[in-house]
């Protein structure tokens, strides 16, 4: 599936594949076999770089050729109201125009529209790549900031009853940070080669940057570092929570065991002595008609002085 679009005086303009213009914005998502065949004739872009953002664990990175240029960063990804991970994002620069792949639908491409329109141009492309950069680091950040919210609440919750479900929660949120910090230092790394690309010979003619361009890449800078510190800050906070709450289970485990094994130990002390005087036998009190009045009397001392014993040395 994909839509070629092109900013105009009015808006957005849809364009057909067979009737490309310049300044075009070509946005594919999970494309078929036949449609990158169709775009890659119609556009002249490597087959490669197409299939690049296809792959779900492919890298964060940068490749220049002589007429394209492929970034390829990750960005996040809502899978479920509980489940967060990320996905790459393929930005290929051409001479014409630009285009974006992704295996899913996502909140990145999705946020430029007809609603939004006079917020970019899909001619300035290099300024359209940084925006587009902009919003992933946005969305990283929202994400994370969502993540701790929902973090708090679980440890309101796991404070006053351990249930399962929640500690589920909790780690699937600690999963979804490992592959937030995971792609967020990938991407680092794509801003650094970005940096040093827009003064590169070989891709003037591709990215060309101007001095507002250069406040929206210091911004996108900005954006993404202070992603990376919370995702890194939060991720320490979730293991050491992790952590504790995996020591107060198996605390209480102990305290609950330690208590099973000191009534063990009370029950049995009844069982002890009324086994003594039920063996055939002579035994004190066999003759005497308070016989099992003082047998059962002195059970319970015993299991009370137990008890009180016990008590003291705090295994209730």
């Amino acid at each position: 599936m994909y839509k070629i679009l092109k900013s105009t005086d009015n808006g957005l303009d849809e364009l057909e594949l067979d009737n490309l213009e310049k300044g075009y914005w070509l946005d594919i998502v999970a494309p078929s076999e036949e449609e990158l065949q169709e775009i890659a004739a119609a556009t002249k872009i490597q087959m490669d770089f197409l299939s690049a953002a296809l792959d779900e664990e492919e890298k964060s990175r940068i490749e220049v050729e002589e007429d394209q240029i492929l970034i390829l960063v990750d960005i996040p990804f809502l899978r479920s109201n509980k489940d967060y991970d990320t996905l790459p994002l393929g930005i290929i620069i051409t001479a014409t125009g630009i285009a974006t792949i992704c295996l899913e639908p996502n909140g990145v491409t999705a946020d430029f529209g007809s609603h939004n329109s006079r917020l970019f141009s899909t001619f300035k492309k290099t300024r359209f790549l940084f925006q587009i950069l902009y919003k992933s680091a946005t969305l990283y950040l929202k994400y994370i900031r969502i993540i701790i919210r929902r973090t708090d609440e679980l440890e309101i919750h796991l404070r006053q009853s351990m249930e399962n479900n929640e500690l589920f929660n909790l780690l699937d949120l600690q999963k979804s940070l490992t592959y937030f910090s995971t792609s967020l230092r990938s991407n680092s790394i794509v801003m650094e080669r970005l940096l040093r690309l827009r003064n590169a010979t070989q891709s003037q003619h591709l990215i060309k940057v101007y001095e507002e361009d250069e406040d929206l890449l210091d911004d996108v800078i900005i954006e993404y570092k202070q992603a990376v510190e919370m995702v890194e800050m939060y991720s320490h906070i979730l293991n050491s929570m992790m952590e504790v709450f995996a020591s107060i289970i198996s605390n209480n485990l102990n305290l609950v065991m330690k208590f099973l094994a000191s009534i063990t130990i009370l029950l049995a002390i009844p069982t002890l002595v009324s086994s003594f005087w039920g063996m055939n036998v002579a035994v004190p009190f066999e003759d005497s008609p308070y016989g099992f009045t003082v047998v059962v009397v002195l059970a319970f001392v015993v299991a009370i002085g137990s008890a009180l014993w016990l008590w003291k040395r705090r295994m209730f």
